[in-house]
């Protein structure tokens, strides 16, 4: 009995949509939660002002408005960076490469070849990019053999997308990637090319580290690690991170008139008077930013 209760348990499971991909239904219905258009895939568009308003946040500003909303596995850090002086920021593009099984590999690469997806199986994820995405790669940490691209594949996916990647594995040709100013996170460097791995989904949750990101989800990158934002609580985390960047920018020019002493200023100010400039600055700014209480 318990066998068969096995079996059609895993009859019930779509295990195409893992392969191929969610399809547009599945994504908006895993995403549902977020109160945006959608892209033609599927995913959450969270509009720009938003995405743009995260552009200056650290880590640290958007580790509280995360944990305060519930989502306590949002950042991962332990990346080897290529540019960490430029900011990573857009919308994730996932995909999930698992070790290589040679009969459901034959199978994956038959349904692809069938459907007209050309090249190698980290090309095809490449050839689906579109402007602003951010490809987020989960190659299970692997590293030699889990190099995603090279110099050529990376200006391929900027090409594409404008922006950087995130690879829980590696690439290789340093020497021809870093010229490129492209902000990249990867677990390590190999000269090796890809292999023994099989492409097993696109556009699914993947596992990066201990954060399980959905495509969609606004991923910011600086030089501690990087975070995925869940989009619906995008415009709640961007104002709480705007509000912390505001105070910091006000609170150092403060300091920097020496005027006054750390306990006048930080972490709010003492003097009623010199509170209310700064909430009255602070909220102007919000308002310029299109970020005031109630524009979501």
């Amino acid at each position: 009995m318990t066998r068969i209760f096995v079996v059609l348990l895993f009859a019930s499971v779509p295990l195409w949509g893992q392969l191929q991909g969610f399809s547009k239904e599945e994504l908006i219905k895993y995403t549902a939660k977020a109160p945006y258009e959608r892209f033609a895939d599927g995913r959450p568009n969270v509009p720009a002002n938003f995405i743009e308003a995260l552009r200056a946040a650290s880590s640290e500003m958007l580790f509280g408005p995360l944990q305060r909303a519930g989502f306590r596995n949002q950042w991962e850090g332990g990346w080897k960076i290529v540019h960490p002086e430029i900011k990573l920021i857009g919308r994730a593009f996932t995909a999930q490469f698992m070790p290589l099984r040679p009969d459901v590999h034959d199978i994956i690469e038959a349904d692809a070849k069938a459907a007209g997806r050309e090249g190698s199986n980290n090309q095809r994820v490449i050839n689906m990019l579109q402007p602003g995405d951010v490809l987020v790669v989960d190659l299970f940490g692997k590293i030699e053999q889990g190099t995603f691209a090279g110099d050529n594949l990376a200006a391929a996916i900027f090409a594409a997308t404008g922006n950087g990647f995130v690879i829980d594995g590696a690439v290789r040709d340093l020497d021809g990637i870093y010229p490129q100013n492209i902000p990249v996170y990867v677990r390590d460097f190999h000269v090796s090319a890809i292999g023994n791995v099989m492409l097993t989904g696109v556009n699914v949750p993947v596992r990066i580290g201990n954060v399980t990101v959905m495509p969609g989800d606004i991923v910011v990158g600086d030089r501690e690690g990087v975070n995925f934002v869940p989009a619906q609580i995008v415009a709640d985390v961007a104002r709480a991170s705007k509000m912390t960047e505001l105070h910091d920018v006000w609170t150092k020019e403060k300091f920097a008139t020496g005027r006054y002493k750390s306990t006048d200023l930080y972490p709010r100010p003492r003097d009623p008077a010199l509170l209310a400039e700064f909430e009255q600055w602070r909220d102007q700014k919000l308002k310029e930013l299109g970020l005031e209480k109630g524009n979501e």
